[in-house]
């Protein structure tokens, strides 16, 4: 078949074969072109001095099949490089002409020398021939195609696809780059796909036999056809393994003689079938010595392909294929291909080896070692010596550029590979007949002489739907997998072997789809052998003669799939979480996929549509269905036999291929990422989502940025999705002044040095200079979920929102018009825009943060709140009006949640106090911005460095030193109903108002942007925000008149964190969610769960969400002592059922917080110790609970004992999840109590009807806190009884255990033998040692003496005053685990002087091993009830007993600290 000509007589035109005029080139170009003849020749003016600026258009959008073709009329030698071609989607009318067409961008293909290159990144680096080679007089053009592909056209003849996915309207573009200066347009070219037929044709047009039998076929006649249209079909993407150019037989350089192995091979191969194949003798006792080369040089183009026949497991490697330039009749055969060290380039695993030597590390995806039994292999040599290897039919890239003319195919049996055969597609007499197929297939008339049958589903389609009949029925291709099958008249395809094989599944419709027609399929039958299931999307490819991979992920061209619940790309993911699983479809489903008319493509699950997933998607695809994994058999269903699936597109979807979703009840924002982006960027989902591409390879050049300037007061907010561990640093945000078509993309936009505003860890930048560092957040310190946002003012100002919360101003005097800027940066892979983007009302109030506003009220209420960040002990009600201490004496810390402005009053009032602790409440301001609870010290001291003023007591410090004595009223003071603020004069001075009575300036010089902090230490426990601005006295009411003695919040007041198993909104009783791991069984109205066998796939949660302040509590029934771990909880962010459970909890990827042994785990990653005992060493009938408090905290509870809160951060709503790993075999959910969590009474500290001395003493033992809890189990204690059980000894060999033990491992001595607190208090940390003036009054004289049971005063001052041995130590006096009587040690009480039994409650505590208080020890005191009640200066016990509590040292140190 020859090839048209550039210009002359066979170049076909429109019609009738006669050329059309030359097209134009734009009035519009480089700086440096000038335009003659009418627009069709352009040359580059100073050609000596300038090589650049010589950038050209066509002046209209290239018509589908034409070839726009320019000649060459001049080049210079002064230069490198030449000229420049390809196409571009940009109208040349508003483009801004870049130096060179490899700067264009926004949908630009561009051919230079033998590259292809899309906006400027490489595609391919050896297609066709060198552009810098042609001459003078050489004709160069560009097609593109009705299907999407540029064709590029050299001297007539078409080399091929270069690229693919063109819109379908681009633009011509030539660039008079280097030598080239001068080109003239040429005639226009047509396909020769579309003028053979013309050429085949003598004379008439038989049409008639054609449409007889394309009726006969579908059933009726078409007599009304019209006439088909005389333009080509769309010529479709040819494999490399064809031949380049379909000629007939006669041809040159075509002879007969087959590709087989020589006869000369190595040792110990064997040949057979003709020399077709190769096997190496015996494969369990030698490893090489099996290398075999062809019997012929490879031609030009020509496909060596074989197939692995037989692997063996003995030995490590496999086998390795290349080319040599040595011929075999004189080759001396090495042991192995790679001991040559001279012409001989080799693939082994997935590296390239040249003379022996690793050229290229990672070649390729895939490794030769893990190819299976019935994989192909092959390999090409093409005419530009470059080499490039086929696994599967895939295509690998070029291995090297620098093949050798005449080389010989190699192949290497080595290690486990045995037996190998050629796969012959190549000799003559099946070339032939390959061929005529393609033509069939490509040709709309077919080949002279040759009755047509209609092959061009595509022009019947549009043809049935222009006369209003209906189109060709969908079926699928018998062109299909190899292990997959067409039957019931191409309805039907399957995998008749699905339970040994679980790819090579994969099958094409038999015609391209219509625009907005569906292609649906119901599964027929599954197999439970393997993971994944079915995937389905569409191709450009033509299943005529596309070799099918083993899955179509592996297709690295013109394919959209979707795979489980994602959406993948050429086998890239573009989109993670997408739509429904398809992994858990069931037999009896439909799923299908839709190619709308605006160029999206839209994918069904059981008739429910999953929203668009790709854009300009071109037209004529192909539908692809992968039968993989589970997936065994599906049928194609008639679009009339389900439900209308196709909406009107008012469902969010617009025009233009970037369709708007918006929210219900939210009005739609237009704000998305532009077009224009960094070269590594990858734009997605209409402009709603960014991601890097190759993450793990680059970690720059990922800048994106808004389509549209920023309004004011307008929030921009992205939230992380993917994230990587392999790079430092991570996202930066900010915005900038530069249009986005003005702005040069850098690696990072912190290079960028005018009129930028970017945060980079805790850095703000301005220009590409640091400005301020430690801003309020921490960019690098993000995780996968995080939401930033960014906002201008209307005052100018630059604010940043972490997960909803205002940090701070973070620079002021911006420009009107700024882009918000994202930089995908480091481990920062993909982030999409949130719904939050539209204007907020808090713009006319900068301090505000995106929260919601307290409801309206005639009356003037707080505009202050408590920020969210704070002590872990700290729970916040009322959307952060009040904060309440649930637990211990510390931990209380609380912030404002805006800065404090001049003149501003911030005021609490004390809700509630907890008089068995010292200290109060403390006061002041910190430059520092609240930090998560992790960060935060115990109290207001301890906070670091940063500027901090703190008011305690009447004390003034400043940085923790001591800056004022005797200030106003001191704190200590204040009780319940006392009104507390703190005020920031206009000269930046700090006063305290009390009772709305101003105290004086207690500092000078405060801060700028400073928080209020508030400590809830020691007496107070609750506090609530009563200031309603600048007043002076707060608009909050005066003192209580009844104030409640309770050491918690009123019943009147919003209770911070609810009672477990309080009312926590309408729940429900919960039960456990049938997803769940496969190793589970569920009971008892899925109550009860059981692990059935192995350690692991325990996984269960919870069907219902997790409301705050719900206390969830489960038992653990059974536990097996063959495994260790044990059970595992926590809570996950995301919805159940979405995605597949993994083995352990560990595994799961979306946000979750896991309780396990003694860890607390955040996505997998340790984030803290967990207090209280080893969740592995609990018991069987332990009942575990978990609470979420109004704050966000999570908290765990060990048989109804709040063990603290153990993780903050959590999102609401939440689902709670069990891991029945290890020992752990079966759990129940335990039934929920009236009021407290299976107690009728509740927590005594929230009722009324209770002495003080009850509430002081702890909780009665009539009022426990949910069911009676046995006593904490020690974990050494634990070990020890397992270490004696694995003994396997007789009893009698260990002595008889003591009826009350005494246990010397660190936590036991750390807690001094004290029963439990009371509920909701934290694990011990120690014991508080006392005041010194209370040890005064408890010793009742002077010194410093021992006190010891049954010595008189006397005799303890005698035995102060013995004299001890030189430098001997104070002898400490270790707390006893229980009362002593008060008579001698030695004599043990009678009946008569047994003590009463004692009520449940903590004991007096006991000091620590030396007395000595520490001077900067400043936990408070909390004194003995008992003590204090009896009036005993001894320290006497309940029931009168004796403590033996030591209250000094013999002899006292000489300075602060321990003695020595």
């Amino acid at each position: 078949m020859a090839a048209p000509g550039p210009g002359g007589g066979s170049s076909g035109g429109a019609s009738g074969g006669a050329p059309g005029p030359p097209p134009e080139l734009h009035p519009r170009c480089g700086r440096l072109v000038s335009l003659s003849q009418g627009g069709r020749s352009a040359a580059r003016a100073q050609p000596g001095q300038e090589f650049n600026h010589g950038l050209v258009l066509s002046r209209e959008p290239l018509r589908p099949g034409r070839v726009f073709t320019v000649r060459i009329d001049r080049k210079v030698n002064s230069w490198s490089g030449s000229i420049e071609v390809g196409v571009t989607a940009l109208d040349p009318a508003e483009l801004e002409f870049p130096s060179s067409a490899t700067g264009l961008r926004g949908g630009s293909w561009v051919l230079s020398g033998c590259s292809v290159l899309r906006d400027g990144r490489s595609l391919r680096e050896d297609f066709g021939p060198d552009l810098d080679a042609l001459a003078e007089g050489d004709r160069v053009g560009v097609e593109a195609t009705p299907g999407g592909e540029l064709r590029l056209w050299v001297n007539g003849r078409d080399w091929g696809v270069a690229a693919a996915g063109l819109p379908p309207r681009v633009w011509a573009v030539v660039d008079l780059y280097g030598k080239c200066t001068q080109v003239t347009v040429v005639a226009p070219e047509v396909a020769p796909e579309a003028a053979a037929p013309e050429r085949g044709r003598s004379g008439g047009t038989p049409q008639a036999p054609e449409m007889e039998e394309a009726g006969g076929e579908g059933g009726a006649a078409l007599p009304a056809l019209p006439p088909a249209p005389p333009r080509a079909p769309p010529p479709q993407p040819r494999p490399d393994k064809f031949p380049e150019s379909l000629e007939p037989a006669g041809a040159p350089g075509v002879t007969n003689e087959a590709l087989l192995f020589h006869e000369k091979c190595g040792a110990l191969i064997k040949l057979s079938n003709g020399h077709k194949t190769a096997e190496r003798r015996r494969p369990l006792d030698e490893f090489n010595n099996g290398v075999v080369l062809t019997n012929r040089p490879l031609r030009d183009g020509e496909m060596f392909e074989i197939r692995i026949d037989k692997l063996v497991d003995k030995w490590s490697g496999s086998i390795e294929i290349g080319v040599t330039a040595h011929n075999p009749n004189s080759l001396e055969y090495p042991a192995t291909m790679t001991n040559l060290r001279s012409g001989t380039i080799m693939m082994s695993g997935c590296g390239i080896l040249t003379n022996g030597k690793g050229t290229r590390r990672e070649y390729c995806e895939f490794s030769l070692d893990e190819l299976q039994e019935g994989d192909h292999i092959g390999l090409t040599r093409k005419a530009n010596n470059a080499l490039h290897f086929y696994i599967n039919g895939v295509d690998q890239g070029v291995a090297t550029s620098l093949t050798p003319q005449v080389v010989y195919g190699v192949v290497d049996l080595y290690g486990m590979a045995v037996k190998v055969t050629i796969v012959h597609n190549h000799n003559h007499s099946d070339r032939l007949r390959r061929n005529n197929a393609i033509l069939r297939a490509l040709s709309p008339e077919g080949t002279a002489g040759t009755p047509r049958r209609a092959t061009n589903a595509t022009n019947a389609t549009n043809a049935a739907n222009a006369i209003g009949a209906a189109p060709p029925r969908l079926l699928f291709h018998p062109n299909c997998g190899q292990k997959a099958a067409v039957v019931n008249e191409g309805r039907t395809a399957l995998r008749p072997h699905a339970t040994d094989d679980f790819n090579h599944g994969v099958v094409l419709s038999a015609r391209p789809l219509g625009d907005n027609e569906l292609f649906q399929v119901r599964l027929d039958k599954m197999v439970d052998k393997w993971a994944g299931s079915i995937e389905i999307g569409v191709t450009t490819h033509n299943p005529a003669y596309l070799q099918l991979p083993s899955t179509m992920t592996n297709l690295r061209s013109g394919t959209w799939m979707m795979t489980g619940n994602g959406v993948m790309h050429n086998g890239t993911t573009v989109l993670d979480e997408y739509g429904h699983n398809l992994d858990r479809l069931k037999a009896g489903d439909t799923v299908g996929v839709v190619r709308r008319d605006d160029g999206t493509l839209h994918f069904f699950v059981n008739g429910v549509a999953q929203g668009p997933a790709a854009w300009n998607v071109p037209p004529n695809v192909y539908a692809v269905v992968d039968l993989y994994g589970q997936a065994a058999q599906a049928t194609i269903v008639d679009e009339g036999e389900v439900p209308s699936v196709l909406g009107d597109g008012s469902d969010g979807d617009s025009g233009g291929g970037s369709p708007e979703g918006a929210s219900p009840g939210a009005s739609p924002s237009d704000l998305r990422f532009h077009r224009l982006h960094g070269a590594n960027a990858v734009i997605t989902n209409g402009g709603r989502t960014a991601l890097r591409q190759n993450c793990r390879s680059e970690f720059n050049d990922a800048i994106v940025i808004s389509n549209r300037a920023l309004r004011d007061g307008e929030l921009f907010e992205i939230v992380i999705q993917k994230m990587v561990d392999r790079w430092s640093g991570s996202i930066e945000a900010g915005v900038t002044a530069i249009r986005p078509e003005d702005l040069e993309f850098p690696n990072t936009m912190t290079d960028i040095d005018y009129d930028t505003w970017m945060l980079s860890g805790t850095a703000i930048m301005q220009d590409g200079n640091t400005m301020r560092n430690n801003y309020g957040c921490d960019l690098d310190a993000l995780g996968t979920g995080a939401r930033i946002g960014m906002m201008r003012t209307g005052g100018g100002d630059l604010r940043y929102f972490i997960d909803g919360t205002d940090q701070g101003v973070a620079c002021s005097g911006l420009p009107p018009e700024v882009y918000a800027v994202v930089d995908l940066y480091g481990q920062c892979v993909q982030v999409s825009l949130t719904g939050a983007s539209g204007p907020t009302d808090n713009s006319q109030s900068p301090g505000a943060g995106p929260d919601k506003a307290p409801p309206p009220s005639p009356a003037p209420g707080p505009c202050q709140r408590f920020h969210g960040r704070c002590g872990q002990n700290v729970a916040l009600a009322a959307e952060g009006l009040g904060a309440a201490r649930v637990s211990g004496y510390c931990h209380g810390l609380v912030f404002s949640r805006s800065h404090l402005r001049p003149g501003e009053l911030f005021e609490v009032r004390i809700e509630a106090l907890d008089e068995r602790w010292a200290g109060s409440l403390r006061v002041g301001l910190t430059a520092l911005p609240p930090p998560g609870p992790p960060a935060l010290p115990p109290s207001l001291l301890d906070l670091p460095a940063p500027p901090t003023w703190a008011v305690t007591g009447a004390e003034v410090r400043h940085n923790g030193h001591q800056v004022r004595h005797n200030y106003g009223v001191s704190l200590d003071r204040l009780t319940v109903g006392n009104r507390l603020g703190v005020r920031r004069g206009p000269d930046d001075s700090l006063h305290l108002v009390v009772d709305g009575q101003d105290m004086g300036p207690a500092a000078t010089g405060v801060a700028k942007n400073a928080f209020v902090a508030l400590d809830l230490y020691g007496r107070v426990t609750a506090v609530s925000i009563v200031s309603a601005g600048g007043g002076a006295g707060g608009a909050g009411d005066g003192p209580s008149p009844t104030p409640s003695p309770s050491p918690s919040p009123s019943p009147s007041e919003p209770q911070p964190l609810p009672p477990p198993g309080g009312d926590g909104g309408d729940w429900g009783p919960p039960t456990f969610l049938g997803c769940h791991g496969k190793n589970i069984l569920l009971s008892n109205g899925a109550r009860t769960a059981t692990r059935v066998s192995s350690y692991n796939q325990g996984l269960v949660l919870v069907g219902q969400p997790l409301p705050p302040g719900r206390l969830f509590q489960v038992q653990i029934d059974a536990l097996n002592p063959q495994w260790s771990s044990s059970l595992a909880l926590g809570v996950t962010g995301a919805p159940p059922g979405r995605s597949p459970l993994p083995a352990c909890a560990h595994g799961l990827k979306r946000p979750a917080w896991i309780l396990q042994r003694r860890a607390v785990f955040h996505n997998a990653r340790k984030i803290r110790d967990l207090p209280g005992p080893s969740l592995e060493l609990l018991p069987a009938g332990t009942i575990l609970g978990l609470l979420v408090d109004g704050g966000g905290r999570l908290h765990l509870f060990i048989n109804g004992r709040d063990q603290g809160a153990v993780a903050g951060g959590v999102p609401s709503p939440c689902y709670v999840l069990l891991d029945l790993y290890g020992q752990c075999q079966q759990v129940t959910i335990v039934a929920e109590g009236p009021a407290g969590g299976g107690s009728p009474s509740g927590d005594p500290r929230n009722r009324g009807d209770v002495e003080k001395a009850d509430v002081v003493d702890g909780v009665k033992e009539s009022l426990c806190w949910g069911p009676p809890a046995p006593p904490q189990p020690c974990p050494y204690q634990a070990l020890c009884a397992r270490f004696k059980d694995l003994l396997l000894l007789p009893d009698e060999y260990f002595a008889p255990e003591p009826r009350r033990s005494r246990c010397f491992c660190q936590g036991c001595e750390r807690g001094g033998g004290r029963p439990p607190g009371p509920p909701g208090a934290p694990p011990a940390p120690g014991l508080v040692p006392l005041q010194p003036q209370a040890e005064a009054a408890a010793r009742g004289g002077r010194g410093v003496a021992e006190v010891a049971p049954g010595l008189s005063r006397h005799q303890r001052r005698r035995r102060a005053a013995q004299p001890r041995p030189r430098g001997a130590r104070a002898r400490p006096v270790v707390a006893a685990l229980r009362p002593l009587p008060a008579g001698p040690p030695q004599a043990p009480p009678t009946r008569a002087q047994a003590p009463p039994p004692r009520a449940r409650g903590p004991a007096p505590p006991a000091p620590p091993p030396w007395c000595c208080r520490r001077p900067w020890d400043t936990r408070p005191w909390k004194p003995s009830p008992a003590a204090s009640r009896s009036g005993s200066r001894a320290g006497r016990g309940p029931g009168g007993l004796r403590w033996p509590l030591r209250f000094g040292c013999v002899r006292a140190p000489s300075g602060p600290g321990p003695p020595r």
